[in-house]
C-alpha cells in the first residue's frame, strides 16, 4: 500500500508547482502625462511565451478584485495585467466618485484609448507574453470599455465583457472590430435594459462582427464579484453576486480564449 501511495504522489507532485508558481507584481507605465499603476500576473512554471490578457477594473478603480482576475488568468497559462484606466491607481470607495472617475473616461475615448494602448504595449513588451495574441476581459465599467477599444480598432484577437455597459457614441463600423466579442449578460440587470440589449447585437451584425451574446437568468449586475452584495447593501444598489453565473461565464471564457488562440 506504502508503495503504491508513493506512486500516486511522484505522479501528482510535478502539477503541483504550476499552481504554486503564479507571481504577481505592481507595474507603473504612462500614456502622456498621465501615470497609471497596474498589476501582472505570471505563472513563472510556464516556459516560454503565451497569450495576453488585459484586464479592465469595475467603476471602484483597479482594486483587488481586478487583480484576482489576473491571477486567476495566469492560474490559466496567460500572462495577465490589470490595468488602471483612472490613473494613479486611484480607487473610489463612494459611487459618486466612481461614476465621477469613469464618466471621466467614458467623455474621452482618445484618452481612454492611449491609456489602454499603454497598458496593451507593456504587456506585449514582457517575455512571457506572445505579442500576436492579446485579449482583452472587463468587467462592469471595465466591460464597457473592451468593448470600445474593439470598436475604435485596436488590434485585439478578442475581447469578453462581464456583465458591462453596452451603449456607445461611436457604433461599431464594418470591419473595424478585428477579434472576436463575447458578452457575458447578467438577465436581471436593471442597468442593461432590452433595447440596449438588441441595439448592441443589430450593431454587431452590421459590422460583420464575429460575437456571442449570453445571459444569465436571475443574475443581477455585478454577479461575478463575490463583494457586490455589501456594495449592494451599503449604498442601496441591485448588485448582487449570482455564483452559479459566475461560475458558468468563467467557463464560458475559458472556451472563447480557447478557440481564438487556437
Amino acid at each position: 500500500m506504502k508503495h503504491i501511495i508513493a506512486i500516486l504522489l511522484l505522479f501528482t507532485l510535478p502539477t503541483l508547482p504550476a499552481w504554486a508558481a503564479v507571481t504577481g507584481k505592481e507595474v507603473t507605465y504612462r500614456a502622456g502625462d498621465t501615470f497609471l499603476k497596474g498589476y501582472l500576473a505570471v505563472d513563472t512554471a510556464i516556459s516560454g511565451p503565451r497569450p495576453g490578457i488585459l484586464v479592465v477594473h469595475e467603476w471602484w478603480g483597479h482594486n483587488d478584485y481586478a487583480r484576482k482576475r489576473a491571477r486567476m488568468l495566469a492560474e490559466l497559462g496567460y500572462t495577465a495585467l490589470a490595468v488602471d484606466m483612472y490613473g494613479n491607481g486611484k480607487t473610489a470607495s463612494h459611487p459618486e466618485d466612481a461614476g465621477k472617475f469613469s464618466g471621466e473616461v467614458r467623455n474621452n475615448m482618445p484618452a481612454a484609448k492611449a491609456r489602454f494602448l499603454a497598458a496593451m504595449t507593456l504587456l506585449k513588451a514582457e517575455s512571457s507574453t506572445n505579442p500576436d495574441k492579446i485579449a482583452a476581459i472587463g468587467y462592469c465599467f471595465g466591460g464597457g470599455v473592451v468593448l470600445e477599444m474593439a470598436r475604435l480598432g485596436v488590434d485585439l484577437v478578442g475581447v469578453a465583457s462581464f456583465h458591462g455597459s453596452l451603449g456607445t457614441a461611436t457604433p461599431a463600423q464594418k470591419g473595424a472590430i478585428k477579434g472576436k466579442v463575447l458578452v457575458l449578460n447578467g438577465a436581471a440587470d436593471p442597468f442593461v435594459k432590452t433595447e440596449s440589449i438588441e441595439h448592441f447585437k443589430k450593431e454587431m451584425r452590421a459590422a460583420g462582427v464575429d460575437f456571442k451574446f449570453i445571459s444569465y437568468p436571475e443574475a443581477k449586475h455585478s454577479f461575478t464579484n463575490p463583494d457586490a452584495d455589501a456594495y449592494g447593501k451599503r449604498f442601496n444598489l441591485p448588485l448582487q453576486y449570482n455564483e452559479k453565473a459566475d461560475h458558468q461565464s468563467w467557463a464560458e471564457m475559458q472556451a472563447f480564449f480557447k478557440d481564438i488562440f487556437k
